[in-house]
């Protein structure tokens, strides 16, 4: 398990984008994301899921996740909560990339 140093984020608040912020959570906290989207009737548990998902494959624990969410597709999603991590102080490992 590995965790992350700072906070970062990555993405912006255009259509079709989202913004993610990481930064480290307390001992023991887990993944904690908070979501606000246009969509999160409809698709905020996928959204959720795909950088719930993102997050375990690195293997990144006790981490705060925030995802401002203006519309993004899954690949998207996936490649700015990515690069917010790297950001962030974490080693990617190279089977996500």
């Amino acid at each position: 398990m590995t965790s992350i140093t700072k906070t970062a984020q990555a993405g912006t608040l255009e259509s079709s984008d989202v913004m993610i912020t990481v930064a480290p959570g307390t001992q023991g906290s887990g993944i904690v994301i908070e979501l606000e989207s246009i969509v999160l009737a409809q698709y905020g548990e996928e959204i959720k899921a795909v950088v719930e998902k993102t997050v375990k494959t690195q293997e990144v624990t006790d981490i705060y996740i925030k995802a401002a969410d203006r519309g993004a597709l899954d690949c998207t999603i996936c490649a700015r909560t990515l690069t917010a991590l790297s950001r962030a102080g974490a080693v990617l490992k190279e089977e996500m990339l």
